[in-house]
């Protein structure tokens, strides 16, 4: 009787596995067939400019057309196009200022150094000197940031022009004329500042302070060493 039991007992488990197993498996398989239906319930998310911006795109024909998505959609491309130009020209306009400041201030102290040169010790001389090969290396390397910036700043340009062009063509006009308004005072300004920084390059060819060779001390400053020797150790001709 007891072994009649326990394979009761057993059987009965494995009925309940079995019906357990299939009820896992059918609701496994009606989420599986509902997820579909919540993904295209969720908001797209688009990838502008390495910044994650959600949009609720309702798929819904009756409420929304494509051109209206589209326009929407610009918005976005225009909206980060103005963003990437606002700071190229930042740092484009921040860095022709550098560069201006550094060819100001090398002139200045070459002409210093050259009016002072037999006013000076020897010291002081090496001194003014190396100060001014730090400068002239300040130069270059405001140069180079010049070039780097005014790369991204055309690209940036580049950019907006075309998001400007296709903002217009798909019938988003405010947006096209934002993108247009902000390229002509970008535009404009950088104009300004590379125009600074060409006169600025001129002067300093002019001054020859960033070729210039390291000045010797002065025959009046020979003289006056020379007087101060005892006449002992003058040669007599």
């Amino acid at each position: 009787m007891a072994a009649n039991r326990r394979k009761l007992i057993a059987a009965g488990l494995s009925c309940v596995s079995s019906f357990i197993n299939r009820s896992v498996c059918c609701q496994s398989r009606r989420r599986i067939a509902v997820l579909p239906t919540v993904l295209r319930r969720q908001w797209m998310t688009l990838s502008v400019t390495g910044a994650l911006c959600a949009v609720p795109f309702i798929q819904k024909p009756e409420s929304l057309s494509h051109e209206e998505l589209v326009r929407r959609s610009l918005s976005l491309v225009t909206d980060s196009s103005n963003t990437f130009l606002s700071q190229t020209t930042l740092a484009l306009l921040d860095s022709l200022t550098c560069y201006v400041k550094a060819i100001s201030s090398l002139i200045t102290l070459h002409n210093q150094y050259v009016e002072s040169i037999s006013k000076v010790s020897p010291a002081e001389e090496e001194a003014i000197w190396q100060f001014i090969l730090l400068r002239r290396q300040e130069i270059i390397q405001r140069q180079k940031d010049c070039q780097r910036f005014e790369s991204f700043w055309t690209t940036a340009i580049n950019l907006s022009e075309v998001a400007a062009e296709a903002a217009f063509n798909a019938g988003a006009d405010q947006a096209s004329v934002t993108v247009r308004a902000s390229l002509q005072v970008a535009q404009s300004q950088v104009k300004h500042a590379q125009k600074q920084s060409i006169e600025a390059e001129k002067e300093l060819n002019a001054s020859k302070a960033f070729d210039s060779r390291r000045l010797q001390n002065s025959p009046s400053t020979r003289t006056e060493e020379d007087e101060d020797i005892p006449d002992a150790y003058l040669r007599e001709d």
